[in-house]
């Protein structure tokens, strides 16, 4: 498998954790925010995805095939141009 360390849990306020040794977050690569979850008797602890992650390629792609217009500028009713006022 891999390095394998024994530590104990620890109360943290009203909650409690554990300490992660250096070695293990370097091997790793958790930096930050972390997912956890539970599989069967294990709980998982993996470096949590970054948000907005590949976006700007998405924008770059609709801006090509002109599917970037404002959704207010297409459904528009006549209320909306007559009646609303800001």
């Amino acid at each position: 498998m891999g390095t394998k360390i024994r530590t104990r849990i620890v109360k943290i306020g009203n909650s409690q954790g554990i300490r992660i040794a250096k070695p293990l977050l370097e091997q790793s690569g958790i930096e930050a925010e972390v997912e956890i979850e539970i599989h069967d008797d294990r709980l998982i602890i993996r470096a949590a995805k970054k948000s907005r992650v590949g976006w700007d390629k998405t924008f770059s792609e609709m801006a090509e095939q002109h599917d970037d217009v404002l959704l207010n500028d297409i459904n528009t009713t006549a209320w909306d141009l007559l009646e609303w006022e800001w």
